[in-house]
């Protein structure tokens, strides 16, 4: 039972406020990517796909609310976003900024936008080892898996070309 005196819940009146943009996006993610079955679920590259995409996702829901029926409609401006040549970096930095003043503002908790701060820091602090693909001429990938040079990737740079391909196998 929760103690309504000591502060446990994050809601007006005591009720608990449940981040379901935020999962809901994590989900659309989530299911993207196992379609498009890139990399096992349980590694980090995929972690990095599914986060890049939840934040894409996320994001890009001006109206606040994601819709199960729009899903469909709303893979093209999700393509737009993670081009390659698109400052996502950029993009997700100004809606995140732009939504915590808003939630500032507003004085109520805003346990999406906290999940959503959380995949932003782990996707720009986490480096995942990746093949360097600067060094292999004419940028061609190499045979085998454990060939080649690789470098330290910021997790963010893996993840949204993953998340950018699994929208086009969608």
């Amino acid at each position: 039972m929760l103690d309504r005196e000591q502060g446990n819940t994050d809601g007006a009146d005591g009720e608990l406020t449940v981040p379901m943009a935020w999962l809901y996006a994590e989900y659309i993610a989530d299911e993207l990517l196992r379609t498009g079955d890139l990399m096992p679920p349980t590694s980090f590259e995929f972690r990095a796909g599914r986060d890049a995409l939840a934040l894409t996702i996320f994001l890009s829901d001006t109206d606040g609310e994601l819709s199960g029926i729009r899903v469909v409609t709303q893979l093209e401006t999700w393509l737009s976003l993670t081009a390659y040549d698109q400052p996502w970096q950029e993009w997700v930095r100004e809606r995140l900024a732009d939504l915590t003043a808003v939630a500032a503002r507003s004085g109520r908790p805003a346990p999406d936008l906290d999940l959503a701060d959380e995949a932003w820091r782990w996707l720009q602090d986490t480096e995942l080892l990746a093949p360097d693909l600067n060094a292999v001429p004419g940028g061609a990938p190499v045979v085998g898996e454990d060939e080649g040079p690789k470098v330290w990737t910021p997790a963010w740079q893996l993840g949204l070309p993953l998340g950018h391909l699994a929208i086009h196998l969608f």
